[in-house]
């Protein structure tokens, strides 16, 4: 479980497929703190540590990832030099300063809007279809594993919705998020909240 908190950037350093991809990654963490076995939420996918080494603030961890995990991330993340925002598995008595965040990606987003608008940087995402219902103006939704605030939502003829963002200085600094662009592919992540609500919602519907 996470919260959406980036605590790193990290960047994939060497991939090795064997069965699976093998993803050796390099951030500044303290290994010493990073479990063989620990979740770890590489840009919102959560992967288990089976290896890792360096020293305190020059760390780096490898990771099995499944040809499903590829299959439903967005094109080219497994790709060496590629950066990543990287949490830690929440611990008990951590702040949950975000939201509470599982590390399975739903479904992929495209940038439609990236620009400067005051200190910050607004962007908005095209939703799938199936994603659409499930996002809403002042909830909360995960991009590329960073918790966020939704500030507006258009629902579109075609079903899918654009849903804006307003990323803060700090965030832009912290994430990978101040680097994005038109056309870049976002893994996204409901909240779970929502997904609760709309089971419910389908049930009481049912006949």
């Amino acid at each position: 479980m996470f919260t959406g908190i980036v605590t790193a950037i990290g960047t994939i350093q060497s991939l090795d497929q064997r069965g699976d991809l093998r993803v050796r990654i390099a951030a500044p963490l303290d290994p010493a703190r990073i479990d063989i076995g620990a979740s770890i939420a590489c840009s919102g996918v959560c992967l288990t540590v089976i290896d890792r080494g360096g020293e305190a603030g020059d760390a780096w961890f490898d990771v099995d990832v499944s040809g499903e995990t590829v299959s439903c991330t967005v094109r080219d993340m497994w790709t060496e030099g590629r950066t990543l925002n990287i949490e830690p598995s929440l611990r008990v008595g951590d702040e949950i300063g975000g939201h509470i965040v599982t590390g399975h990606v739903d479904s992929i987003g495209e940038v439609v809007l990236a620009k400067e608008q005051g200190d910050s940087w607004k962007v908005a995402i095209r939703a799938r279809a199936s994603m659409a219902p499930f996002i809403a103006a002042k909830g909360s939704i995960t991009v590329d594993g960073v918790s966020l605030t939704v500030n507006d939502v258009r629902d579109r003829q075609d079903g899918a919705c654009d849903f804006a963002l307003n990323i803060i200085p700090h965030t832009s600094e912290v994430t990978t998020l101040g680097r994005l662009t038109t056309g870049d592919q976002v893994n996204l992540e409901i909240d779970v909240l929502a997904r609760y609500l709309k089971r419910m919602q389908g049930l009481q519907a049912a006949p």
